[in-house]
């Protein structure tokens, strides 16, 4: 390629925060639940590029595709690669596509395409880099690029300088959306910094069962919680872990847990299956069983393949609640689905 944007150029990173910053400056854009991705054309050459500036093209040959098709023959869009599935979008159908063989990337490409949602513009069709430009000029050449170009694969994420509106984002819960950036208007692209970006991700809570411990690896004290959700068929299924416990609490809750310690623990799906970090962690799969007695509310930024993706955080236990209310009714559908902010 022949670009004055090299392909290995960094991203812009961003800070977390727990709310929005407010007052005059900020532009708030959606957090997409996707991979980050810089794209680059130059004529019939097409590169898209991880977050950390790993080559993606080959598990996504339809947002590959996509961009080969627009009109315009020069360009560096920052963006999200996002898989709708029904009127949502998949984060577990994201993560299939890392497969190694390319038959069963086409497949999953046929099944559920992939779209590119750009959030800024480095390189326009004419003219040099824009990433010297302020954010304000950059969205404002982005506008003018996706109602002239875009079409149904790549399409523009919506932006706001309403506070309320970004709040309201957050609050209505759009499935799909793993939180709301906060940018400032005056700065160019900050490649490689995390000066001028503010992330806020949506935390949501829920009311766990313990069915389980797992032992800190150094010594005998409680090193995580195991969680629990019922299903519709009555079994409590492991759904993720906790283990942001301080470690005085977690030497006053072992003696609490040893004594509630009794099989099965979870009479749906278990932990300790096989995963590619057993191997490397043999203790990994090593647990302790609990009769289902304890229920503890937890916050969780994302739900999906039937577990919390991340580890979840300790809010407060619920001596007033009953096991059996912990089912799976609790996650959701939380909101309304974030593909409606694509439309048109």
């Amino acid at each position: 390629m022949n670009l004055p944007i090299p392909t290995d150029y960094a991203v812009a990173e961003s800070e977390q925060a727990n709310e929005l910053p407010g007052g005059e400056g900020w532009q708030y854009e959606p957090k997409w639940d996707g991979f980050r991705c810089l794209a680059f054309r130059d004529g019939d050459e097409v590169e898209l590029r991880s977050k950390a500036g790993k080559p993606l093209g080959r598990y996504f040959p339809d947002v590959v595709e996509a961009l080969r098709a627009l009109n315009a023959k020069r360009f560096v869009l920052d963006g999200e690669i996002v898989v709708p599935v029904g009127d949502t979008l998949s984060f577990e159908e994201l993560q299939l596509r890392l497969h190694p063989a390319a038959s069963r990337v086409q497949k999953l490409a046929a099944a559920h395409p992939a779209l590119l949602v750009a959030f800024d513009l480095l390189l326009g069709p004419r003219g040099g880099a824009l990433a010297d430009c302020p954010l304000a000029e950059r969205r404002a050449k982005l506008e003018a690029f996706a109602g002239q170009f875009f079409g149904e694969r790549v399409r523009l994420s919506p932006a706001t300088t309403d506070a309320n509106k970004a709040t309201a984002w957050l609050e209505q819960g759009e499935r799909g959306l793993d939180g709301v950036m906060a940018k400032r208007l005056e700065l160019p692209y900050q490649s490689g910094e995390r000066a001028g970006m503010v992330k806020v991700k949506n935390v949501r809570t829920v009311d766990c069962v313990v069915g389980g411990f797992r032992y800190a690896q150094k010594e005998p004290i409680v090193g995580s919680l195991l969680l629990g959700l019922y299903g519709d068929d009555g079994l409590l299924h492991h759904v993720g872990f906790c283990s942001s416990i301080s470690r005085e609490e977690r030497r006053e809750l072992t003696p609490r847990l040893e004594a509630l310690r009794k099989a099965p623990g979870f009479t749906g799906s278990a932990p300790g299956g096989p995963s590619r970090w057993s191997a490397m962690n043999p203790r990994s799969t090593e647990w302790e069983p609990l009769a289902p007695e304890l229920v503890v509310e937890v916050g969780y930024d994302a739900f999906t393949g039937g577990r919390f993706r991340h580890g979840t955080r300790f809010y407060r236990w619920r001596p007033d609640k009953a096991p059996e209310q912990c089912t799976f009714g609790q996650l959701g559908p939380a909101g309304r689905s974030s593909l409606r902010m694509l439309q048109g």
